[in-house]
Protein backbone atom coordinates (compact mmCIF):
# COMPACT_ATOMS: atom_id res chain seq x y z
CA UNK A 1 0.00 0.00 0.00
CA UNK A 2 1.24 3.67 -0.87
CA UNK A 3 2.57 6.06 1.69
CA UNK A 4 -0.11 8.46 1.44
CA UNK A 5 -3.38 6.32 1.92
CA UNK A 6 -6.84 7.31 2.68
CA UNK A 7 -7.47 8.72 6.76
CA UNK A 8 -3.69 8.83 7.08
CA UNK A 9 -4.20 12.29 9.11
CA UNK A 10 -2.30 13.66 11.68
CA UNK A 11 -4.42 12.97 15.27
CA UNK A 12 -3.55 15.79 17.02
CA UNK A 13 -4.98 18.61 14.54
CA UNK A 14 -8.55 18.89 15.60
CA UNK A 15 -11.64 21.01 13.72
CA UNK A 16 -11.24 23.54 16.76
CA UNK A 17 -7.82 23.96 16.16
CA UNK A 18 -9.04 25.25 12.70
CA UNK A 19 -9.00 29.56 12.28
CA UNK A 20 -12.24 31.30 12.15
CA UNK A 21 -13.74 31.43 8.53
CA UNK A 22 -14.30 35.01 7.22
CA UNK A 23 -17.65 36.58 7.16
CA UNK A 24 -18.09 35.78 4.00
CA UNK A 25 -21.22 33.45 3.43
CA UNK A 26 -19.68 31.26 0.76
CA UNK A 27 -16.26 31.11 2.84
CA UNK A 28 -18.24 30.08 6.10
CA UNK A 29 -19.85 27.32 4.36
CA UNK A 30 -16.34 26.00 3.06
CA UNK A 31 -15.18 26.36 6.76
CA UNK A 32 -17.30 24.52 8.30
CA UNK A 33 -17.56 21.68 5.45
CA UNK A 34 -13.23 21.83 6.06
CA UNK A 35 -14.05 20.94 9.87
CA UNK A 36 -16.55 18.46 8.80
CA UNK A 37 -14.18 16.76 6.67
CA UNK A 38 -11.03 17.10 9.10
CA UNK A 39 -13.19 15.86 11.93
CA UNK A 40 -14.76 12.66 9.89
CA UNK A 41 -10.80 11.84 8.70
CA UNK A 42 -9.55 12.07 12.51
CA UNK A 43 -12.06 9.74 13.79
CA UNK A 44 -11.24 7.44 11.07
CA UNK A 45 -7.24 7.67 11.44
CA UNK A 46 -8.23 6.18 15.10
CA UNK A 47 -10.66 4.05 14.72
CA UNK A 48 -7.46 2.23 12.40
CA UNK A 49 -5.41 2.22 15.57
CA UNK A 50 -7.48 -0.14 17.37
CA UNK A 51 -5.66 -2.94 19.01
CA UNK A 52 -6.88 -6.40 17.76
CA UNK A 53 -6.24 -8.96 20.17
CA UNK A 54 -7.74 -12.66 19.21
CA UNK A 55 -5.66 -15.00 20.31
CA UNK A 56 -2.49 -12.93 20.06
CA UNK A 57 1.22 -15.10 19.41
CA UNK A 58 4.22 -14.05 19.45
CA UNK A 59 7.27 -14.92 17.55
CA UNK A 60 10.94 -15.99 17.37
CA UNK A 61 13.33 -14.98 15.11
CA UNK A 62 14.89 -17.79 13.41
CA UNK A 63 17.48 -16.24 11.06
CA UNK A 64 18.38 -12.67 10.05
CA UNK A 65 19.00 -11.49 6.34
CA UNK A 66 19.71 -8.38 4.92
CA UNK A 67 17.13 -6.58 2.81
CA UNK A 68 17.62 -3.44 0.61
CA UNK A 69 17.00 -0.42 3.02
CA UNK A 70 15.74 1.44 -0.29
CA UNK A 71 13.34 -1.05 -1.38
CA UNK A 72 10.00 0.47 -0.36
CA UNK A 73 8.04 -3.08 -0.14
CA UNK A 74 4.90 -3.51 -1.21
CA UNK A 75 4.67 -7.61 -1.95
CA UNK A 76 6.88 -10.69 -0.88
CA UNK A 77 6.69 -14.30 -2.52
CA UNK A 78 9.32 -17.13 -1.93
CA UNK A 79 9.14 -19.61 -5.07
CA UNK A 80 11.17 -22.56 -6.13
CA UNK A 81 13.93 -21.35 -3.70
CA UNK A 82 13.87 -17.58 -4.84
CA UNK A 83 12.50 -14.63 -3.17
CA UNK A 84 10.50 -12.18 -5.43
CA UNK A 85 9.98 -8.54 -4.34
CA UNK A 86 7.66 -5.80 -5.60
CA UNK A 87 8.42 -2.56 -4.74
CA UNK A 88 6.35 0.60 -4.80
CA UNK A 89 7.11 4.97 -4.94
CA UNK A 90 6.50 6.58 -8.15
CA UNK A 91 9.90 6.51 -10.50
CA UNK A 92 11.20 3.88 -7.69
CA UNK A 93 8.59 0.75 -8.39
CA UNK A 94 9.92 -2.49 -9.49
CA UNK A 95 9.42 -6.20 -9.67
CA UNK A 96 13.04 -7.90 -8.26
CA UNK A 97 14.30 -11.19 -7.59
CA UNK A 98 16.49 -11.30 -4.59
CA UNK A 99 19.10 -13.58 -3.01
CA UNK A 100 17.58 -14.54 0.21
CA UNK A 101 21.21 -14.79 1.93
CA UNK A 102 22.67 -12.08 0.82
CA UNK A 103 20.26 -9.54 0.12
CA UNK A 104 21.71 -8.88 -3.34
CA UNK A 105 18.96 -8.24 -6.06
CA UNK A 106 19.47 -10.99 -9.23
CA UNK A 107 17.20 -9.93 -11.56
CA UNK A 108 14.76 -6.51 -11.62
CA UNK A 109 12.24 -5.34 -14.12
CA UNK A 110 11.44 -0.92 -13.30
CA UNK A 111 8.01 -0.35 -14.00
CA UNK A 112 7.15 2.80 -16.22
CA UNK A 113 7.21 6.39 -13.61
CA UNK A 114 3.70 6.47 -13.93
CA UNK A 115 3.03 3.12 -11.80
CA UNK A 116 3.43 2.53 -8.03
CA UNK A 117 4.21 -1.01 -7.81
CA UNK A 118 2.13 -2.67 -4.89
CA UNK A 119 0.96 -6.52 -4.50
CA UNK A 120 2.32 -9.80 -5.79
CA UNK A 121 1.87 -13.35 -5.87
CA UNK A 122 2.94 -16.42 -8.28
CA UNK A 123 0.64 -18.30 -10.46
CA UNK A 124 1.96 -21.14 -12.16
CA UNK A 125 4.68 -19.99 -14.61
CA UNK A 126 3.79 -16.39 -14.10
CA UNK A 127 4.16 -13.32 -11.53
CA UNK A 128 1.38 -10.81 -11.36
CA UNK A 129 2.26 -7.22 -10.04
CA UNK A 130 -1.02 -4.66 -9.15
CA UNK A 131 -0.40 -1.49 -9.03
CA UNK A 132 -1.96 1.48 -6.53
CA UNK A 133 -4.04 3.61 -8.01
CA UNK A 134 -3.47 3.25 -11.91
CA UNK A 135 -6.22 -0.01 -11.78
CA UNK A 136 -3.86 -1.90 -13.70
CA UNK A 137 -2.45 -5.27 -12.82
CA UNK A 138 1.08 -6.99 -14.81
CA UNK A 139 1.63 -10.29 -15.56
CA UNK A 140 4.77 -11.19 -16.44
CA UNK A 141 6.65 -14.42 -17.14
CA UNK A 142 8.56 -16.02 -13.88
CA UNK A 143 12.27 -16.54 -15.71
CA UNK A 144 12.40 -14.09 -17.88
CA UNK A 145 10.50 -10.77 -16.16
CA UNK A 146 8.60 -10.42 -19.91
CA UNK A 147 5.67 -8.74 -19.59
CA UNK A 148 2.89 -10.52 -20.91
CA UNK A 149 -0.27 -8.83 -20.35
CA UNK A 150 -1.99 -6.60 -18.56
CA UNK A 151 -5.40 -6.76 -16.17
CA UNK A 152 -7.54 -3.86 -15.05
CA UNK A 153 -9.52 -3.83 -11.65
CA UNK A 154 -11.70 -0.94 -9.93
CA UNK A 155 -10.69 0.73 -7.33
CA UNK A 156 -6.75 0.51 -5.37
CA UNK A 157 -4.82 -2.56 -5.69
CA UNK A 158 -2.63 -3.19 -1.85
CA UNK A 159 -2.03 -6.95 -1.14
CA UNK A 160 -1.78 -9.94 -3.83
CA UNK A 161 -1.80 -13.76 -3.15
CA UNK A 162 -3.85 -16.77 -4.13
CA UNK A 163 -5.39 -19.95 -2.68
CA UNK A 164 -5.57 -23.16 -5.28
CA UNK A 165 -7.91 -21.68 -7.38
CA UNK A 166 -8.50 -17.60 -7.18
CA UNK A 167 -6.22 -14.53 -6.78
CA UNK A 168 -6.90 -12.58 -3.65
CA UNK A 169 -6.59 -9.08 -3.67
CA UNK A 170 -6.83 -6.64 -1.38
CA UNK A 171 -7.25 -2.81 -1.45
CA UNK A 172 -7.25 -1.03 1.75
CA UNK A 173 -10.60 -1.60 2.82
CA UNK A 174 -11.77 -4.41 5.14
CA UNK A 175 -12.50 -6.41 2.21
CA UNK A 176 -10.90 -9.26 0.06
CA UNK A 177 -11.65 -10.16 -3.29
CA UNK A 178 -11.64 -13.55 -5.19
CA UNK A 179 -10.72 -13.50 -8.85
CA UNK A 180 -10.35 -15.79 -11.05
CA UNK A 181 -6.99 -16.28 -11.98
CA UNK A 182 -7.22 -16.04 -16.05
CA UNK A 183 -9.74 -13.35 -16.35
CA UNK A 184 -9.14 -11.34 -13.30
CA UNK A 185 -13.14 -11.47 -12.61
CA UNK A 186 -14.46 -10.95 -9.40
CA UNK A 187 -15.86 -14.14 -8.17
CA UNK A 188 -16.58 -13.55 -4.39
CA UNK A 189 -16.22 -11.51 -1.74
CA UNK A 190 -14.99 -11.34 2.45
CA UNK A 191 -14.78 -8.50 4.81
CA UNK A 192 -12.21 -9.37 7.49
CA UNK A 193 -13.88 -9.13 11.03
CA UNK A 194 -12.72 -8.99 14.44
CA UNK A 195 -14.49 -10.82 16.99
CA UNK A 196 -17.34 -8.82 17.69
CA UNK A 197 -17.95 -8.63 13.70
CA UNK A 198 -16.11 -5.14 13.64
CA UNK A 199 -14.56 -4.29 10.28
CA UNK A 200 -10.52 -4.40 10.13
CA UNK A 201 -9.78 -1.56 7.09
CA UNK A 202 -6.27 -0.86 5.95
CA UNK A 203 -5.52 -4.81 5.07
CA UNK A 204 -2.47 -4.26 2.87
CA UNK A 205 0.16 -7.24 1.95
CA UNK A 206 -1.14 -10.77 1.80
CA UNK A 207 0.27 -14.57 1.96
CA UNK A 208 -1.73 -17.71 1.91
CA UNK A 209 -0.33 -19.79 4.93
CA UNK A 210 -1.53 -23.65 5.66
CA UNK A 211 -4.76 -22.84 4.48
CA UNK A 212 -5.08 -19.19 6.63
CA UNK A 213 -4.77 -15.85 4.61
CA UNK A 214 -2.26 -13.54 6.70
CA UNK A 215 -2.26 -9.72 6.41
CA UNK A 216 -0.12 -6.98 7.52
CA UNK A 217 -2.84 -4.00 8.31
CA UNK A 218 -1.14 -0.76 7.35
CA UNK A 219 0.65 1.00 10.08
CA UNK A 220 0.41 -1.94 12.81
CA UNK A 221 2.99 -4.06 14.15
CA UNK A 222 0.31 -7.46 13.69
CA UNK A 223 -0.22 -9.72 10.97
CA UNK A 224 -3.61 -11.29 10.91
CA UNK A 225 -4.48 -14.49 10.12
CA UNK A 226 -7.86 -14.73 8.39
CA UNK A 227 -10.75 -17.63 7.48
CA UNK A 228 -10.67 -17.43 3.76
CA UNK A 229 -14.08 -18.96 4.07
CA UNK A 230 -16.15 -15.66 6.44
CA UNK A 231 -13.53 -13.20 6.81
CA UNK A 232 -13.31 -13.67 10.53
CA UNK A 233 -9.86 -13.10 12.04
CA UNK A 234 -8.38 -16.60 13.54
CA UNK A 235 -5.85 -15.21 15.18
CA UNK A 236 -2.93 -12.43 15.84
CA UNK A 237 0.87 -12.78 15.53
CA UNK A 238 2.38 -9.31 16.89
CA UNK A 239 5.66 -8.28 15.36
CA UNK A 240 6.36 -5.31 18.43
CA UNK A 241 9.89 -5.43 18.51
CA UNK A 242 11.07 -7.37 15.43
CA UNK A 243 13.70 -4.45 14.52
CA UNK A 244 15.43 -1.35 16.22
CA UNK A 245 12.97 1.18 15.13
CA UNK A 246 16.46 3.45 15.24
CA UNK A 247 17.22 1.85 12.12
CA UNK A 248 14.46 2.81 10.29
CA UNK A 249 14.03 6.67 8.66
CA UNK A 250 10.69 8.00 8.19
CA UNK A 251 7.29 7.36 9.18
CA UNK A 252 6.43 4.94 5.78
CA UNK A 253 9.19 2.23 7.21
CA UNK A 254 6.47 0.29 8.43
CA UNK A 255 5.84 -3.68 8.53
CA UNK A 256 4.90 -4.67 5.36
CA UNK A 257 5.76 -8.36 3.51
CA UNK A 258 5.12 -11.54 4.05
CA UNK A 259 6.28 -14.26 2.31
CA UNK A 260 6.09 -18.23 3.14
CA UNK A 261 8.15 -20.95 1.89
CA UNK A 262 5.97 -24.22 1.57
CA UNK A 263 8.88 -26.39 1.23
CA UNK A 264 10.81 -25.75 4.46
CA UNK A 265 7.76 -24.49 6.34
CA UNK A 266 9.37 -21.18 6.56
CA UNK A 267 8.01 -17.89 7.09
CA UNK A 268 9.50 -14.74 6.40
CA UNK A 269 8.83 -10.53 7.33
CA UNK A 270 10.17 -7.76 6.46
CA UNK A 271 8.85 -3.87 6.02
CA UNK A 272 9.00 -0.95 3.96
CA UNK A 273 12.81 0.62 3.74
CA UNK A 274 14.16 -2.16 6.53
CA UNK A 275 17.53 -2.95 6.05
CA UNK A 276 16.27 -6.34 7.46
CA UNK A 277 14.38 -9.47 6.64
CA UNK A 278 13.34 -12.06 9.02
CA UNK A 279 12.72 -15.60 9.22
CA UNK A 280 10.16 -16.29 12.04
CA UNK A 281 8.65 -18.94 14.34
CA UNK A 282 5.24 -17.99 15.68
CA UNK A 283 5.20 -18.79 19.18
CA UNK A 284 1.99 -19.17 20.66
CA UNK A 285 1.13 -17.63 23.92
Amino acid sequence: MACLESCAVPIHVAAADLPDPPANTLCRKMARMTRYVWAVAILCAISATVTISERPNTYHIVHTYPHDPDAFTQGLIYVDGHLYESTGLNGRSSLRMVDLTTGRVLQKYDLSEEYFGEGLTEWGSTLIQLSWKAHTAFVYDRFSFRQLKTFHYDGEGWGLTHDSTNLIMSDGTSYLRFLDPNSFRLTRKIQVVDASARAINNINELEFVRGEIYANVWHSDEILQISPQTGKVLGVIDLHGIIDTRELEGGDAVLNGIAYDPANDRLLVTGKLWPSLFEIRIVPR
